[in-house]
């Protein structure tokens, strides 16, 4: 059961500082509490006063005013929970306010990823209208990906891990089969469907560790990737609207950030290098969360930036791109242990961590 947290609120707090940050201050709030294991928050587009609380196990809630609404979606019996498998995505057609269609991402018991297309007659998701439009063997369990995200175009963009790491196998040993660098498979991988007409997924971007969470800017059209590092380094790539519906490497496994990582790989051109990287050894950070440029009315010194955090610390990054160039200021608390960033469909941006929490800028 959710709580009404309306009068709470996390006092996070950016109050100008170096490197562009805004001179007005602002903070994350807590709206509601009480999720299990959440790992992504959306809403439907037209329709910001419902937001989708996307569960780990296979649970979808809907949440209106901070208050529990009921489930939108039960898949449990489909879904594998287990470390970083789950239900990990979740987004909604263009036009779901005239034919009711959503799509979901999720691992399975047999380690395959799956993307499904769904109708919500009622307002309700229903499991029997499912439509698979892709299926992956994922070969080990970590590294699945999961972001589902609509372009400009109206295409389905998903987002496939290099597929793990052995068990038993050194993880420092990254990508030991190339699957990032090969196009003959879909993993390491941004792909790319026109769910309305028949065809085969495409590669839009390649060679990527574990894309966990990308975004368009929602005005400029940019394409932000936040992407999990290995040993050492955590990546913000970073595509402009004119270029981010070509096919870019972005590196891996031949690269971990700036830093050479496998010299006997071979990338592709154009390579794209970071926009921005952190080390692990910096304040204890360890994974990526990425996110969002924000968009929202609600705080207006905060438009025009990138907000990420860190799985590990809850420490929330806010980037400034200024002529090229990346500025990042970090705000003093952390939301912990933060696990994914999310927009309403008034471009506000919402926070969610695996304790059950869900945070709004404000």
């Amino acid at each position: 059961m959710l709580r009404l947290l309306a009068a709470a609120f996390a006092a996070l707090t950016l109050a100008g500082a170096a490197g562009g940050a805004p001179r007005k201050a602002f903070s994350f709030h807590l709206v509601a509490s009480g999720f299990a294991n959440a790992d992504y928050v959306t809403s439907a587009p037209g329709d910001a006063s419902t937001l989708y609380v996307v569960e780990q196990q296979g649970v979808i809630e809907k949440v209106r005013g901070g208050v529990d609404a009921g489930p939108f979606l039960d898949i449990t019996s489909r879904v594998s929970f287990d470390g970083e498998r789950g239900l990990l995505g979740l987004a909604f057609s263009p036009r779901f306010a005239s034919n009711g269609l959503f799509y979901v991402d999720y691992t399975s018991a047999d380690g395959v990823v799956h993307v499904v297309e769904m109708r919500a007659p009622g307002g309700v998701g229903d499991p029997s209208t499912a439509r698979e439009l892709l299926a992956v063997q994922h070969p080990w369990p970590n590294h699945n990906g999961g972001q589902l995200v609509f372009d400009r175009a109206g295409k389905l963009l998903v987002g496939i891990g290099d597929g793990g790491t052995p068990p038993g196998q050194d993880t420092a040993i990254g990508d030991p089969m190339n699957h990032a660098q090969d196009l003959s498979s879909p993993l390491g991988k941004i792909l790319r469907l026109d769910p309305s007409k028949p065809g085969a997924w495409q590669v839009a971007q390649l060679g990527l560790r574990n894309p966990w969470r990308f975004s368009f800017d929602r005005k400029t059209g940019d394409l932000w990737i936040g992407d999990v590092g290995a040993a050492t380094w955590e990546e913000v790539d970073y595509r402009p609207a004119a270029q981010a519906g070509r096919v870019a490497d972005f590196g891996w496994s031949r690269w971990e950030g700036n830093e050479s990582y496998n010299p006997k790989v071979k990338t592709r051109k154009p390579l794209v290098m970071p926009l921005y990287q952190y080390r692990h050894t910096d304040t204890g950070q360890c994974a990526i969360v990425g996110g969002y440029v924000y968009r929202g009315a609600a705080v207006p010194s905060a438009r025009g930036r990138y907000f990420y955090g860190d799985y590990c610390t809850g420490r929330i990054g806010v980037l400034t791109l200024t002529k090229g160039k990346a500025s990042v200021v970090y705000l003093p608390d952390r939301i912990a242990p933060l696990t994914s960033f999310g927009q309403d469909a008034g471009g506000e941006l919402y926070p969610v961590t695996s304790a059950g929490d869900l945070y709004q800028l404000r």
